[in-house]
């Protein structure tokens, strides 16, 4: 892109953050397509018409669309999968064993956590388990146990491990990274560790490793997206919201809209005939099209298929998710999904594909567990700034981002957040952290 030579027609999985687009905007590398949706692509252009936010989200600050999106609906608004990231699991058959339930505090999960601890030696023998036993991993500011400190303070938590914001319930923007409950809930995950609750690897080791060990059945409570990636789905369960000021669950950012992604795929300047690329990508769109692109495809004769093509109850041709058979979710769809611009929406479901298992018993857990314990009223919303202030939020979102997440990890570790605290605070505010709430504020206004 930077060469702006012997460049293709189009960048299917461009995956182009917001500064990207612009770049490459102001730049002649990419062409708008806002005129084109309208006149070239009926499959997205009935998206937008049935659900014109993301249209506007689409667009710049003057009204050109630059990127073709990815759009994924599971649910809705407080409901939609996107609400919780990383869940926080537990082991089912350790708590059976050792004749435990199901914490629902923060000081419930330490004890539990101590008894794993404790009776180690009695785990490893009765489940056979080759590996010292770990009550608790994940890994700091990745696979994080930010969800289980949601219920100190006013129960912001800290969700947001990239932006480190959440709305108050009065419309304004927080900086959750300084709140009297992430001190809180900082504390206490150091005091797990110092009690030799949490597994030492957790602030460096890599995704592989993680997985290993989960897999080798030796963690007792762990944090994904899905267990199923880490271990087995029929010994876990999602721990609830855990007390200790409070009871909340803060959904994510932007995870009302469901998933979404502006820059998913853009035509590049160098593409001779524009209505044909756009004609053929809006096939993408396609309602039996789009299911396939994001998750994988059907009649392969010689490797693992996610469908098979069946009928829906008005007999139309509908995808039917095939069983997994044990396989890690995202390890079969990363070997057959395509990805680009596609869009599934929420009324295709038992129309035009099957939901798939693990997002049917992920949205369940949502909905049963999580959303009767969401009582913030707002998210920040997914918003398109202008190419500055995409820039001035880029630059001070480095800095704090960086501060933030490394003063996270030391805190876990080492302790020292009290001592450390004041100066803290100060050194954020040397990073801009007014100008950035400030940032994030005028967008959210406009946003309404």
């Amino acid at each position: 892109m930077a060469s702006g030579s012997g460049l293709q027609d189009f960048v299917f999985n461009a995956d182009f953050s917001d500064s990207d687009l612009l770049k490459y905007a102001n730049q002649g590398a990419i062409v708008h397509l806002e005129d084109y949706i309208d006149k070239y692509m009926p499959n997205l252009k009935a998206v937008f018409a049935k659900y014109p936010v993301y249209k506007k989200m689409c667009m710049d600050q003057d009204g050109h669309i630059w990127g073709l999106p990815w759009i994924e609906q599971l649910g809705t608004n407080k409901e939609a999968i996107q609400t919780v990231g990383n869940m926080a699991f537990i082991n089912k058959k350790w708590l059976s064993y050792l004749k435990l339930k199901t914490p629902t505090t923060v000081d419930e999960l330490e004890q539990t956590l101590l008894q794993f601890k404790k009776h180690a030696g009695e785990l490893q023998k009765q489940f056979k388990i080759d590996g010292s036993i770990i009550p608790m991993s994940c890994i700091i500011n990745d696979q994080d146990p930010a969800l289980i400190i949601n219920g100190f303070g006013k129960g912001y938590g800290d969700n947001d491990l990239d932006r480190h914001i959440a709305v108050s319930d009065d419309g304004k923007v927080l900086c959750t990274a300084t709140q009297d409950g992430y001190k809180k809930g900082i504390n206490w995950l150091h005091k797990l560790y110092t009690e030799g609750l949490l597994d030492k690897e957790s602030f460096t080791q890599k995704w592989a490793t993680y997985v290993s060990k989960g897999k080798a059945g030796r963690y007792g409570v762990c944090f994904s997206w899905d267990v199923a990636n880490v271990d087995n789905l029929k010994d876990w369960e999602p721990l609830p919201a855990l007390k200790a000021d409070t009871t909340n669950i803060t959904p994510c950012n932007a995870s009302y809209t469901s998933g979404f992604a502006r820059g998913k795929c853009v035509i590049t300047s160098t593409c001779k005939n524009v209505p044909l690329a756009c004609a053929w990508l809006d096939q993408m769109y396609a309602p039996l099209q789009s299911p396939q692109n994001n998750w994988g495809t059907y009649g392969e004769t010689k490797r693992f298929n996610i469908f098979k093509l069946s009928k829906n109850t008005s007999g139309g041709p509908m995808l039917k998710h095939i069983d997994l058979a044990g396989h890690s979710p995202v390890e079969v769809r990363e070997a057959q999904s395509v990805g680009g611009p596609l869009a599934v929406l929420n009324d295709y479901y038992n129309t035009y594909v099957t939901c798939p298992d693990d997002a049917a018993y992920r949205l369940k857990w949502i909905k049963d567990i999580y959303t009767p314990q969401m009582h913030h009223k707002y998210v920040y919303p997914n918003v398109f700034m202008t190419g500055d202030d995409t820039q001035k939020l880029s630059d001070l979102q480095a800095d704090i981002k960086t501060y933030i997440n490394n003063k996270r990890s030391g805190w876990i570790l080492n302790g020292g957040i009290d001592k450390d605290w004041n100066g803290y605070i100060n050194n954020l505010k040397k990073y801009g952290l007014s100008d950035y709430l400030k940032l994030l504020q005028k967008y959210y206004d406009k946003s309404k």
